[in-house]
């Protein structure tokens, strides 16, 4: 794992060099794949739970640097958009990761997610920022979110 222990805290190596997360996270990626059977049931449930909001708040914590951030919000937009018989949802978006982390290089590849998920779409919308900070302490104010996601942030717990 890319991991830079500069500044006094941990976060993974920025930018899309040699040895930065983006081009060092397929063991990440291939935990993701092989999670997705659960993602998509807990997608199901929350439909079940909370229906189809007007506007899906969803965060993932401690999101990275890398595409695997942004490939597990398609397919969490994806599964809502496939679930929803009218499909004019809209969706605010919270990348989360600690205040090292690289949001820029996330913010690079907006388009290219934009453009996958037909975001030109009038009927589908989606807002995307990025929120720095420890999900250690409170991010959101209460009942904000519809979803959360997080995988492979457990293992900074220890730290």
């Amino acid at each position: 794992m890319a991991v830079n222990t500069n500044e006094g805290s941990k976060h993974m190596n920025t930018g899309d060099g040699e040895t930065s997360y983006t081009n060092n996270s397929a063991p990440q990626k291939i935990g993701i794949s092989k999670s997705l059977h659960v993602l998509d049931e807990a997608i199901k449930d929350m439909i079940t739970d909370i229906g189809f909001p007007k506007c899906f708040k969803i965060a993932d914590l401690g999101c990275s640097s890398g595409p695997n951030a942004l490939s597990v919000i398609s397919r969490i937009i994806e599964k809502i958009e496939h679930l929803s018989k009218e499909n004019n949802n809209e969706y605010e978006v919270f990348l989360s990761d600690l205040h090292g982390n690289d949001f820029n290089n996330l913010f690079k590849m907006l388009p290219d997610f934009y453009e996958k998920l037909n975001i030109n779409n009038p009927s589908t919308r989606c807002f995307v920022s990025g929120l720095p900070g420890s999900f250690y302490g409170r991010l959101f104010p209460r009942n904000s979110l519809d979803f959360v996601h997080s995988s492979y942030s457990l293992h900074w717990l220890s730290q």
